[in-house]
């Protein structure tokens, strides 16, 4: 019980902070779909999922190579640590001079002529990126979750205030609505033919402004390439790059190659982009049930690493994985339900709403991942790394076999059958190989039978409609209410055992 505390305080200060971040990083949707068109939007969503798949490549499995060498090696942590960060620097440095001298020809690769500046911008924010990398892995491994917390936070505020400024503000002053005498300096900086170069030039910025903040605050840093420590380490790494890559491809490539699935004219009156950028704002939607993912791995990876020598671990990540679907169904059941008033609040212009039955689907995928996470510790205690390339190569080829046949048929909902279709079939090779090398006596039948109700009820609820927005708000989240009974009535042992202990406790 004092393990599931610890991970779940950790969670929690994690959880805090992906929430108070992804919650103002959210507050930009209504700037974007308000300010920019669906074309930028679109843009913003194929360069972004583009930046996170060369993220992969450019830090290569290193963190958590870093997690597993500094804790369960018996090497000494600051060699780890100053042998990590040098070579994910040195090729986070070699890497971004690549991208960044071959802009020009990869915008026009990707039809953005004459944008070869959004390139080079993508390869400063991939290496600063790279180079924040294992300083963070470090703030986690140490448990200084606050400190770790606190900085995530702080960059993401830097990064709302510069899109606000640029966008809104600046866009303003610009027309002459806003603080007349700030024109002229506004006319020097602001390009009024700009969307999507202010979102990743913002980006940019905030990192910057982080990652002197971050060094200083990690402390030892110090440039050792170590041939002893570091072969062992890129051998571990190398199926975890893999893995990584073809992880990405499931996560992002649905919302990268979405518009260049789609068919010209699938729906009436938008381009393929201008549907990509609606696409795209209905995928983060379902950022509540990511941003619990996140919180969950930011926390768990270093603690399954240290509790890889307790006898009973199998024991403790069976509850631990129990318990997170517990908590994930029921925040795919309140999210589903309510989509319809968590559109209005953030969807600033019409048309976006077209993509919301997709909506339950990719939280029911992104929930699917998180159980991913938690199978997949097996091969990364038990140095079976080259399993994560197997299983996720095998998503990434579902994730692009499935968008190519899908999307051209079904539109919008097609590209979220590629994430559901593809963490499904992870979640069940991970399974069966997981079992078969590491046996975990995991609660397998409760957590189905959770995971098929809650998403029932999630699809039930969200498709209910009336002319009454009052009575639907009601009517809806009695769904929620009946899966708590639900949950209740299966795990009443367990609800009254945890009521015990916290009565005996207090007394």
């Amino acid at each position: 019980m004092s393990q599931l505390k610890k991970l779940a305080g950790q969670s929690a200060i994690y959880g805090i902070s992906s929430i108070l971040g992804k919650t103002i990083n959210f507050l930009l949707i209504p700037l974007y779909t308000g300010y920019l068109s669906k074309e930028d939007l679109g843009s913003f969503t194929m360069i972004y999922a583009m930046i996170a798949f060369l993220n992969v490549i450019f830090t290569f499995g290193m963190e958590t190579a870093y997690f597993r060498y500094a804790t369960g090696k018996g090497l000494n942590a600051e060699r780890v640590f100053k042998n990590s960060h040098t070579m994910v620097g040195l090729v986070a440095i070699v890497l971004g001079t690549v991208l960044y001298l071959s802009a020009d020809q990869l915008a026009a690769l990707l039809d953005y002529p004459g944008q070869g500046h959004l390139f080079r911008w993508v390869a400063f924010i991939l290496a600063i990126d790279a180079l924040m990398a294992i300083p963070y892995a470090k703030l986690r491994i140490e448990g200084r979750a606050l400190t770790f917390a606190l900085i995530k936070l702080l960059n993401i505020c830097f990064n709302v205030a510069l899109n606000i400024f640029f966008i809104v503000f600046c866009y303003h002053v610009f027309r002459g609505d806003w603080f007349p005498s700030f024109q002229p300096f506004v006319e020097q900086i602001y390009n009024p033919s700009w969307g999507v170069d202010y979102i990743l030039l913002s980006n940019l910025f905030a990192n910057a402004l982080i990652l002197p903040l971050l060094f200083i605050t990690v402390r030892s840093l110090g440039f050792k390439l170590e041939k002893e420590i570091l072969a062992p380490m890129w051998q571990y790494a190398m199926p975890l790059l893999f893995m990584g890559l073809a992880g990405v491809t499931n996560e992002v490539f649905s919302r990268g190659l979405f518009e260049y699935a789609l068919p010209e004219g699938f729906y009436e009156g938008l381009s393929t982009r201008e549907a990509g950028g609606i696409f795209g704002a209905n995928f983060k939607l379902a950022i509540f049930m990511n941003l619990i993912i996140q919180a969950f791995k930011y926390a768990a990876e270093p603690f399954f690493f240290q509790q890889a020598t307790n006898k009973n671990n199998p024991q403790l990540f069976a509850r631990v994985m129990h318990w997170f679907i517990i908590f994930c169904t029921f925040l795919m059941v309140a999210v589903a339900v309510n989509l319809d008033l968590i559109a209005s609040l953030f969807f600033q212009s019409e048309g976006y709403e077209a993509g919301l039955s997709m909506v339950p689907l990719l939280l029911m995928g992104y929930l699917l991942l998180g159980i991913y996470y938690n199978l997949s510790i097996w091969f990364k205690i038990t140095d079976q790394t080259s399993y994560s390339f197997y299983i996720t190569a095998i998503g990434a080829i579902v994730t692009v076999v499935v968008i190519f046949t899908m999307v051209p048929r079904f539109g919008f909902m097609g590209g979220a059958m590629s994430t559901f279709a593809c963490y499904g079939l992870m979640c069940v090779l991970c399974y069966y190989y997981g079992q078969r090398h590491y046996p975990i006596p995991y609660q397998t039948q409760k957590g189905l039978i959770f995971l098929c109700v809650s998403f029932v009820l999630s699809y039930s609820g969200f498709v209910i409609q009336t002319q009454n927005q009052v009575f639907d708000f009601f009517i809806h989240n009695l769904f929620i209410i009946a899966y708590g009974f639900f949950v209740f009535s299966l795990e009443k042992k367990e609800f009254s055992s945890l009521f015990a202990q916290f009565r005996k406790k207090k007394k």
